[in-house]
Formats: C-alpha cells, sequence, structure tokens
C-alpha cells in the first residue's frame, strides 16, 4: 500500500512528476492471461495459506463496500470516480472505488466486531508499472489490544510462513536515516534534505519546499534500495508529521506510531497503532483538503461516517495493510506484478 502496498494506508508519497518512472508497463495485449496457469495455483494456495493463518487464531474475515460515497483526503493517493444512477436517466451521482477499506474496517471496530481481517479488491489512480496495478488485491487486519509493535511481530510470523525467510529485522526511522545517511530525520533542516540528496546523487526535477516530500525521496531512492535484501526489514517510529491515522507518542521528538516493512527493495505494508480521537482526525483530513486544493487537486468530502465511529468509541488498536500481489511475487520469485494476476491492466 501498503503504499500500493499495502499499501494502503496512507503515506507520504512522492507525485509521479518529481522523479523520473523507473518502470514501464508494455505489455501487449492479448486474451491470454498475464500470469501462468501454475503461478495462478501458487497464488490460490497463499491466499488459502493467509485466511487460515487468521481463522486459526479467532480473527473474523469481513466483507465492506468497494464503492463509497466519499475517499481518502491523502495528499497523494488519488482515487478512482464510479458514476451511478439510481433509477435510468437520473442525474449520475459520484462515487468512488476504495482506495482501502480502512474507514469500513474500523467502523465495524467500533460497533463491537472484535479482531477483523479482509482481502479485497481496492484501487488507485495513475498507479501502473512493474510494482503498480490500478486494481490490486489487499490484505487488511485489525487487532484489538495491540500495539504496533505487537503487530508487527504477527506480521514476522505471517511473512516468515508465506516467503519461508529469517525472522524480519527492525529499526527506527530514526537509526536507519543515521545508518545510511548520516542524518536525524527528526532535526535535519531542509536545506541539509536537499544537501543529502545531491551528495548521493539524486536530484529532481522541482523545487521542492516540503521536508516530507524530501525524507520520502531519500528513503525511497536510497534507504529502500539498501534493506531488507535476505529478509524482512521493518522501520517503525516515523516523523509526526506522517503519522496520518496513527497516534503520536510523545517525546523528543513526539513520532507516530506506525510501521512499514520491506523486502528486496519492495515495501509490502503500512500499520499503524490506531487514532482514536475524533477531533484529531478531522484536523487531519482539514489540512489535507487545504493542501489538496494548493495542489490543484479534486476535494472530497471527508468521511463522516469514518469520524462518527471514532466519536462513538473505537478500541486501541492497530492495523495494517499489505500488498497481496507484490507478496506473491516475492514468494514466486516473480519481477512483475503482471506475472501474479490473472490479468493485468493492459488485458483487463
Amino acid at each position: 500500500m501498503p503504499a500500493q502496498a499495502g499499501i494502503q494506508k496512507s503515506r507520504t508519497r512522492i507525485p509521479a512528476q518529481m522523479i523520473p518512472s523507473k518502470h514501464n508497463s508494455d505489455a501487449p495485449s492479448s486474451w491470454r492471461p498475464s500470469a501462468s496457469i501454475e503461478t495462478l495455483h501458487a497464488r490460490a494456495r497463499i491466499i488459502k495459506s493467509i485466511r487460515d493463518f487468521f481463522t486459526s487464531r479467532g480473527v473474523m474475515e469481513v466483507e465492506t463496500p468497494l464503492m463509497c460515497h466519499t475517499s481518502v483526503t491523502d495528499t497523494f493517493i488519488q482515487s478512482i470516480p464510479a458514476l451511478f444512477q439510481s433509477q435510468p436517466h437520473e442525474k449520475e451521482q459520484r462515487y468512488y472505488l476504495q482506495t482501502s477499506p480502512e474507514y469500513a474496517m474500523k467502523r465495524l471496530l467500533a460497533a463491537g466486531s472484535g479482531a477483523i481481517f479482509q482481502i479485497c479488491k481496492a484501487f488507485r489512480q495513475g498507479e501502473v508499472g512493474r510494482f503498480h496495478n490500478p486494481e490490486f488485491t489487499m490484505l487488511e487486519w485489525y487487532r484489538p489490544g495491540f500495539d504496533h509493535h505487537a503487530l508487527m511481530d504477527e506480521m514476522d510470523e505471517l511473512l516468515q510462513m508465506v516467503l519461508n525467510k529469517p525472522a524480519a529485522e527492525r529499526k527506527s526511522y530514526s537509526e536507519v536515516f543515521l545508518q545510511y545517511l548520516q542524518i536525524n530525520p527528526h532535526t535535519a533542516s531542509l536545506e541539509e534534505l536537499k544537501a543529502c540528496a545531491s551528495a548521493n546523487h539524486i536530484s529532481v526535477a522541482e523545487d521542492i519546499q516540503d521536508r516530507d516530500t524530501w525524507l520520502q525521496i531519500l528513503m525511497s531512492e536510497f534507504i529502500e534500495l539498501r534493506i531488507g535484501q535476505d529478509r524482512p526489514f521493518f522501520i517503525y517510529d516515523f516523523p509526526a508529521s506522517q503519522a496520518a491515522l496513527a497516534r503520536i507518542q510523545p517525546g523528543t521528538p513526539p513520532v507516530a506510531s506506525r510501521f512499514e516493512v520491506y523486502f528486496r527493495s519492495i515495501e509490502l505494508a503500512n500499520g499503524f497503532h490506531e487514532l482514536q480521537d475524533a477531533g484529531e482526525q478531522r484536523k487531519r483530513f482539514e489540512n489535507n483538503l487545504i493542501r489538496r486544493k494548493e495542489l490543484g487537486l479534486n476535494l472530497l468530502d471527508i468521511d463522516e461516517f469514518f469520524l462518527s465511529a471514532l466519536e462513538h468509541g473505537l478500541p486501541d488498536c492497530s492495523g495494517v495493510a499489505l500488498g497481496i500481489d507484490r507478496l506473491i511475487m516475492l514468494a514466486t520469485h516473480s519481477n512483475n506484478i503482471a506475472n501474479v494476476l490473472t490479468f493485468d491492466f493492459s488485458r483487463a
């Protein structure tokens, strides 16, 4: 999302125009599946094993709507609209294909569902490439009573089962920046981040004045390429400015209670110790909309169903979104997401 990691819990992402694309999808149009039948058998076995993993732990499988009245306000996640008519000849209403089942699943948690998981389709605008398909499969689950460290433990067990790899390595966001780039990401100035990028031969086409965007450029263009080559790698406790839907841990500096996991330079998942404060979440959504307006992006309605659920009371819980297609890519040693999909976007 998961960016697409799981992507899909929201994270600070780099606008596509800022960095040249590394991957292009030029698969020819064909009636045949983009994955081999052998790979599709492997995909079915992996998805069954994931379902069995959660069922054996008493986690309930759920389904939530794919088409919703609004979508995420995250600046760098673009939703795909869907037009709907309740009756022929009536005015079309704009809905959106979900980028993640997160809001709906948290509404279930607030209603008392207990631990839940979902394997579903998610959709994102403008994401096509070696590791991206606009329609992708996501695993998302929530564990009441877990913080993000306990959820990393469970995620690690799942990855060991599917990938047949040793236990993951774990380091904080601060630790990986200090180890690989010799800078403190929480205190480095904008000028220091730019100089660090330049010193490591990272260039962009625009004059970026946002610290988080520079941090994400350094993460994706340098750190991600060097971690988790032999076993998965967790990075946790992100800057508070990148909290999205995670709670903030007080301290010096305060940090967001969230993690991401990588393997072989691929982002697989994004998890949070979930924010329970409806007022704080509304402020974050409103700030997102201000930023979207500045960037000339379409403005979406804030999801009042979700905020009402938070006001009612979300249990103390952690949740994570994992990109199933990317996980299967790694498990089957595939080098392109098209190779693990029945029909990739060029054949849809």
